[in-house]
């Protein structure tokens, strides 16, 4: 079905995205009143303002030992642990409009520096897939934490053999126009980041994005070139280049945060000295922002701001901003991966996290998002692409409070689709 769009202007668009996102960054937000005692990690605050109502969590790790009856020593996470390392997986089964049946094995590996009680949460998170779209994938990032928070180490590494549909770009293409895409996948994001002063950092980095066996299959498309073949064509591109960062993160856990802010710039340099196929720049800046609500409540109101842009150069086609193809792969939750494309993209998102039960084992949320993208070759911004949903939380790990995210989003033009992930979404 073709869906006609109103037009919007470059400067309505982008007006309209900085107030939604200015909202929470410039409220001001309610203190948390709890205790860290209160808000210990195998304790859940259940009752509104009630500090005598405090219960016991549970995960889905205790639900297994309560169905098997396995016996365990009290206080101890219901998953694999030691001292103070915790590990947390789940083999996981979804469906997508991008790859349909998945199976997957996904997990995360917490810690933190016992003899520092100001540490911060380190981590791994993995996720090795395959699909019913014959894609394979398998994803590992990091964030280690050194002695005193006085460094941090950002790690994205990602090996891919992905066939994927692409529908062209800018923000005004037709859901049902797709061309089938195949290629493989390399990407290494390295960056070290030092503190500047209590939670702002600066970093530098390392990226590399390689994508070979670029292929399309014709017979999806009604003749012609694709934009595709009019924008690069090529079977094989290469990005590689420094990068700098500046971060602030005042969040107490970043995989499931309850209050805090979270900011982020990454400009990028790929240039053929390092061995890209081009020469461009690129620009990220990702802001969060978490508010408890109620203000004595583990539910959680959260807003968040991604902007990517690239500045200058010629950006393979792969490596344009593009729905679901950010740092996290979690933007545009109701909408197939790559479902948009272009050389600038904004996007805005708000959740609200809730538990639904007192002992913390189920959660839900309900979110909304909004992306657009720049036309091409003009800058001039599409129409503004609304999606929302809603999802069911499970209890992973108490220790760092890690959730099963199970996520049903709906688009334009008939768009949906289901996302199951580990960790909170952002």
């Amino acid at each position: 079905m073709d869906v006609k769009h109103n037009k919007i202007n470059r400067k309505t668009t982008i007006v309209c995205l900085i107030v939604l996102c200015s909202i929470p960054f410039f409220a001001t937000a309610q203190q948390d009143s709890l205790s860290r005692a209160q808000l210990r990690s195998d304790t859940l605050y259940a009752i509104h303002g009630d500090t005598n109502n405090i219960v016991p969590q549970k995960s889905l790790g205790d639900v297994v030992k309560n169905i098997f009856n396995i016996k365990s020593s009290p206080h101890k996470d219901s998953l694999k642990q030691a001292k103070n390392v915790n590990v947390a997986f789940v083999p996981a089964f979804g469906y997508t409009l991008n790859s349909h049946l998945i199976a997957l094995i996904a997990g995360n590996v917490t810690f933190k520096n016992k003899s520092d009680p100001n540490a911060r949460l380190s981590y791994f998170n993995g996720t090795i897939a395959y699909t019913q779209k014959k894609q394979a994938y398998l994803y590992l990032k990091s964030s280690i934490w050194g002695k005193g928070n006085k460094y941090n180490f950002v790690g994205d590494w990602r090996l891919m053999q992905y066939p994927q549909d692409t529908y062209g770009l800018g923000g005004n293409t037709s859901i049902d126009s797709p061309v089938h895409m195949d290629f493989n996948y390399l990407r290494f994001y390295e960056t070290v980041y030092r503190e500047v002063s209590k939670n702002f950092y600066a970093g530098i980095g390392y990226n590399i994005d390689y994508h070979w066996n670029i292929s399309e299959d014709k017979e999806t498309i009604d003749g012609g070139k694709t934009d595709f073949e009019i924008y690069d064509g090529r079977r094989k591109t290469y990005s590689a280049g420094p990068s700098v960062s500046l971060l602030y993160d005042s969040r107490e856990n970043p995989l499931n945060a309850h209050h805090g802010f979270y900011g982020n710039a990454i400009y990028r340099v790929n240039t053929k000295f390092f061995g890209s196929s081009d020469n461009w720049q690129s620009l990220i800046v990702d802001m969060r922002k978490y508010f408890p609500l109620p203000a004595r409540s583990r539910n959680v109101l959260a807003f968040w701001n991604l902007d990517w842009f690239v500045l200058n150069g010629h950006a393979p086609y792969l490596d344009l901003p593009s729905t679901g193809w950010d740092v996290t792969n979690n933007t545009g939750r109701g909408y197939i991966q790559g479902r948009y494309r272009s050389t600038k993209m904004l996007y805005f998102e708000t959740e609200y996290r809730m538990i639904l039960t007192r002992n913390g084992l189920l959660g839900a949320v309900v979110f909304a998002n909004a992306q657009s993208f720049a036309q091409w070759p003009s800058d001039k911004f599409d129409p503004v692409q609304p999606g929302y949903g809603l999802g069911l939380r499970i209890k992973l790990s108490k220790k760092s409070n890690t959730n099963v995210d199970v996520d049903y989003g709906f688009g334009t033009q008939g768009s949906s689709g289901l996302k199951v992930t580990i960790a909170e979404i952002f």
